[in-house]
């Protein structure tokens, strides 16, 4: 709690604080104040009464929140009525000032329009729509993720859950780290001179934290799409502060794959991994074999996991999901440990269903802490690069290992492609001989 909120008055701790000013025009009381019902000489330093102080402002803040929200959704609401209605009468809609600044025909012939098409009883909206006079809403930096999420809403239809939250968490996160620096504020006061010390306090945490200058790089480019969007959309003529933000030295980084015999010998030795709960050693057991990414690993459902099939396979299809690539459809014969581990999971992995990134994150620290891990660029997703060097290493034909790897093949797609039978001929070629003891 913030000390200069408490005051004492008449033997008692208050809470006092001034409305702050990006809300002054909407609470009017100006100064807050509240008594937190806590003696001073039943709480001499304010400790108690801090806490109590700690709760009145947090439920202040959510006022003033809920105020802002409010006003700026009503704000929003007129301004994009008003757009639409001048539409409908043939106009676009332009701001009061313009048309005044305009020529003197074009007034006219809004005025016109006005005089002779006017709803009853809504030509004060009328007004407000073809001659300019409702003003763009006051959009804050700290909506306009929410702002873009709804923008973007038909192009994310088909995103999961899960993905959803890992596709709007960085952008969090850079919006987050703005406002930290410069403040929340409306986005048509966001200068370049902003943008220019968000880069200056990236270039710090680059050289301080030993981060990549790709991260950086990443958080320019999510906050200038996002009010590239939102420009857009109510088109508040934003400058494009955030152009040329790039810092330089980015490297696209590529992860090691392990070497084959490692895999057989070290990371499948039975006890190798007994600090991981079953299911995530079977989906590293998964991948292993069968070379799926991590996503589509944990994905997998008692309906596209085939274990009766003369063949047993997988099946990667959206299933709720947007797959990463048109060509990420496939299916996956299951050979070795993946089968295996398909027969003890033959309902999927439900621990990590839509949740890729918790497992991949204790897969790797346990990889980690065991010395598991030869490089720093090894991970659970190396297994996927190793299964490709292996199929390589036998000389699979390239159209076989690209649909294996639910890449896409250079040449025209003719035909249905290589069976399941041929699949899993070349994938024996390759099977994993573990130690059994």
């Amino acid at each position: 709690m913030a000390p200069q909120y408490l005051t004492k008055r008449d033997g008692y701790w208050h809470y006092v604080r001034r409305v702050p000013e990006p809300y002054m025009h909407l609470d009017k009381r100006g100064i807050v104040k509240q008594s937190t019902r806590v003696k001073v000489i039943d709480d001499p330093r304010g400790r108690r009464a801090a806490r109590v102080g700690a709760e009145i402002n947090a439920l202040n803040e959510a006022f003033w929140l809920g105020l802002a929200h409010g006003r700026e959704a009503e704000a929003r609401a007129s301004y994009l009525a008003a757009r639409k209605r001048a539409r409908m009468a043939g106009f676009d809609y332009v701001p009061a000032s313009d048309i005044a600044s305009g020529p003197v025909e074009e007034i006219l012939r809004r005025m016109e329009t006005i005089m002779r098409s006017a709803s009853p009883g809504r030509e004060g909206q009328d007004v407000a729509a073809l001659l300019g006079g409702v003003k763009p809403p006051v959009l804050m930096l700290s909506s306009i993720f929410t702002e873009y999420e709804s923008n973007e809403r038909a192009g994310m239809a088909d995103l999961s859950p899960g993905q959803r939250r890992k596709w709007g968490a960085p952008k969090k996160r850079a919006l987050a780290s703005l406002i930290a620096l410069i403040g929340d504020k409306p986005v048509t006061q966001i200068t370049r001179n902003d943008a220019l010390d968000f880069r200056s306090w990236w270039q710090d945490q680059v050289i301080d934290e030993n981060l990549s200058p790709g991260t950086a790089n990443k958080d320019f480019g999510h906050i200038s799409t996002m009010l590239a969007a939102i420009d857009r959309h109510y088109r508040l003529g934003l400058e494009p502060v955030f152009s040329d933000m790039r810092l330089a030295g980015e490297k696209k980084g590529q992860r090691s794959a392990f070497e084959p015999a490692f895999v057989e010998q070290t990371l499948l030795r039975p006890g190798a991994l007994g600090d991981l709960n079953a299911e995530a050693r079977d989906v590293l057991y998964l991948i292993a074999e069968t070379g799926l990414r991590l996503s589509e690993a944990v994905n997998l459902t008692g309906g596209t996991i085939y274990l009766d099939s003369p063949v047993p396979y997988v099946s990667v299809r959206p299933d709720g999901r947007r797959m990463k690539t048109e060509h990420s459809a496939r299916d996956i014969p299951l050979v070795g440990v993946a089968l295996e581990a398909a027969k003890r999971n033959p309902e999927g992995f439900p621990r990590y269903a839509d949740n890729a990134a918790s497992l991949s994150a204790i897969v790797n620290k346990v990889l980690g802490a065991h010395k598991l891990r030869p490089t720093p660029g090894h991970s659970l997703y190396s297994l996927r690069h190793t299964f490709e060097d292996r199929l390589t290493a036998v000389e699979a034909p390239d159209k076989l290992i690209a649909m294996l790897m639910g890449h896409r093949f250079a040449r025209p797609k003719y035909g249905v492609g290589p069976s399941l039978e041929q699949k899993q001929k070349w994938l024996l070629r390759i099977v994993f001989n573990p130690p059994t003891g």
